[in-house]
């Protein structure tokens, strides 16, 4: 049973990101590109400032979806019944999401996430595989797609409050142009979080990082391996390009730690809950080796211009800097265009004459 202070605590954080997810436009930047629908959300944004109506509101909404999808599967639509059953499981980890805690009504609303997007994964062409690593004594739960003819492995690298489940956009575009995509939760994160409380750590970041890596080389040793990574995952991913099993790392929006950057309360309380301690690498420290691809965007107010531009000048040979006038931290609306030009990046197609 939780405390009282930190029942009030939890509840607090939660009034907090309703707000500002009602108040503020750019809170939904990422949701609308990972899945929400503009429909959905014009709807209901300005009438879910209270918990039990967001949960309401986009429960009911994702069992619309299932329905929905369960209806087109019948009539022989695969390919749509699977993206839209994959919406049904956003949904649900919107639910999931808001919950700062782990255990309890949080993992209710991500078992039912689960459930649908294995739903999805049963109709697709790709095949998917649900791994479990044990690092330490501690569970890390993963999924890798594996497309018939593999030309390379890409890591994707999760922001520390997403799930492997919502980037799901990101596993189609890469494995439809035949590259095997390894997404697992880190600590603090997703079914490895809120199945059994662990919290991040640097330490136990670095070892994540290195074991996934140690992963995909034993799995497919055939194949180069590459690392995507946007926010605090692109800090992780520069972090993994010093291992020399690693080809390449695309990095979007990387994290520092900046005490002069103001991040919102809802935010640092929601970090608070998942991490022990600071979690973004000692970039000095790490011992840089390959290529980086590095994402900015000037509108970015959380990550300033001068750290990205210090960053890049210690990169090593083959560094590509790559910035958007009019976006912002992740880049969100041209995440599309940035997974492209990566992929063309890993293939040695793009970026030569490009290189800052």
């Amino acid at each position: 049973m939780l405390s009282t202070d930190i029942h009030k605590n939890i509840m607090s954080t939660m009034d907090k990101t309703l707000l500002t997810a009602s108040l503020f436009e750019g809170f939904w930047d990422r949701w609308i590109v990972h899945g929400v629908s503009y429909h959905d959300l014009a709807k209901l944004r300005h009438s879910i400032i209270a918990k039990e109506r967001w949960f309401k509101t986009w429960g009911e909404l994702a069992e619309e979806k299932y329905t929905m999808a369960e209806s087109i599967k019948k009539v022989g639509f695969v390919e749509q019944a699977e993206s839209v059953y994959r919406i049904a499981a956003l949904y649900y980890q919107l639910n999931q999401w808001l919950i700062p805690e782990h255990g309890g009504e949080k993992l209710d609303w991500l078992m039912k996430s689960l459930l649908v997007v294995k739903k999805a994964d049963q109709l697709s062409d790709i095949k998917t595989e649900y791994v479990e690593l044990l690092i330490d004594e501690n569970s890390y739960y993963g999924r890798v797609r594996i497309p018939n003819n593999p030309e390379g492995v890409i890591i994707i690298i999760n922001p520390i409050d997403s799930t492997k489940e919502e980037l799901f956009s990101y596993e189609m575009d890469f494995v439809e142009k035949n590259y095997v995509v390894v997404s697992f939760d880190g600590p603090g994160q997703g079914e490895t979080f809120t199945r059994h409380g662990l919290k991040a750590t640097r330490l136990r970041w670095e070892r994540f990082v290195d074991m996934m890596i140690e992963y995909a080389s034993n799995t497919f040793p055939a194949h180069d391996i590459f690392l995507f990574g946007t926010s605090s995952g692109a800090a992780w991913a520069i972090y993994g390009s010093g291992n020399e099993k690693v080809s390449k790392a695309v990095a979007v929006s990387p994290a520092f730690r900046n005490e002069e950057i103001q991040m919102p309360d809802y935010f640092m309380e929601r970090l608070f809950a998942v991490s022990d301690e600071t979690i973004i690498p000692d970039y000095p420290q790490i011992k840089l080796q390959k290529p980086v691809l590095l994402v900015h965007g000037k509108k970015d107010v959380m990550v300033k211009d001068e750290d990205i531009y210090g960053l890049f000048e210690n990169l090593p040979s083959g560094k590509i800097l790559l910035e958007y006038e009019d976006e912002g931290h992740c880049c969100n609306y041209k995440l599309p265009e940035i997974r492209t030009k990566a992929i063309e990046w890993f293939q040695g197609k793009w970026g030569m004459k490009d290189e800052f």
